[in-house]
């Protein structure tokens, strides 16, 4: 039996960090596309992993619960990459909220009762969470604590409260931080950690959809006037959360780790400020 990473959404952030810390384990490569996921793991195959792939909807409980129980049969649950997504672009609220919100909710319900003893999962979220006007008290304990069946009914999830598909993933990506805050004291009592990274553009074919989509200019705007000057790299974000994964990252669980090249910093004290401040 050996030790099992799965990568929950196989596009070009999770392969990086997948192939980081999976090294003489057996990784599953699980997306919606099935086509995504042959390919990558033929890559895999021939660069010398141990590869399969799955098929998983993660709105879907008995589709994650089945992505656990094919892990489980080849071995122990050792890491969780969960970087399955929709772009806000190309989506609409109740697709977002459901995706990203819930998706991850049940994701780390289901990995977090099988998890194994010195586990990790990194969560891959996105620093427009940060972007979000604060929230109360009581609607931050409910996005991190509800559970998970229940999430989606809550009031501040509704479409009365939602402005477009862009609040709602900021809301969807806050709230991905707030679950992996409370999971982290849940996947602790198993000896397992948690932890988010919130990323700002990353060379991807999500980051080329926003760019080429109604919030482009935005996007530019961040890149051209955030500290760093560019986007960030997949490889730049797998360094990162195979130090979170790994034991030089054992003291740190339950916390959102910000990737993104000043992005935010910019945003608030800088010259990065978009449209999203008028909304």
């Amino acid at each position: 039996m050996k030790d099992v990473v799965v990568l929950i959404g196989a596009g070009a952030i999770g392969l990086a960090l997948a192939r980081r810390v999976s090294a003489g384990k057996h990784l599953i490569l699980a997306d919606l596309q099935e086509e995504t996921t042959t390919t990558a793991v033929q890559t895999l195959l021939d660069s010398g992993y141990e590869a399969s792939a799955a098929s998983v909807d993660v709105t879907s409980h008995p589709s994650v619960k089945a992505l656990v129980t094919q892990a489980k049969a080849i071995g122990e649950i050792s890491g969780v990459i969960h970087a399955a997504g929709v772009p806000p672009s190309k989506s609409s609220p109740e697709t977002i909220l459901k995706v990203d919100l819930y998706g991850t909710a049940l994701v780390l319900e289901e990995f977090g009762k099988e998890i194994a003893d010195s586990g990790s999962c990194v969560v891959i979220s996105s620093q427009a969470g940060h972007k979000l006007p604060p929230i109360g008290p009581e609607e931050s304990q409910l996005l991190a604590t509800m559970p998970v069946d229940d999430l989606l009914e809550l009031p501040i999830l509704q479409t009365n409260n939602i402005k477009n598909s862009y609040h709602a993933y900021q809301i969807a990506k806050k709230g991905c931080s707030l679950r992996v805050m409370a999971e982290a004291v849940r996947w602790g009592k198993r000896g397992a950690r948690v932890n988010t990274i919130s990323l700002g553009v990353i060379t991807s074919s999500m980051a080329d959809s926003e760019l080429s989509g109604e919030r482009g200019e935005d996007y530019r705007n961040m890149i051209e006037n955030c500290p760093a000057k560019r986007a960030g790299s997949p490889d730049e974000v797998a360094a990162m959360g195979a130090f979170l994964m790994g034991s030089d990252g054992a003291f740190i669980t339950g916390s959102d780790i910000l990737i993104d090249g000043g992005m935010t910093a910019s945003y608030y004290y800088g010259d990065a400020a978009s449209a999203e401040q008028n909304q």
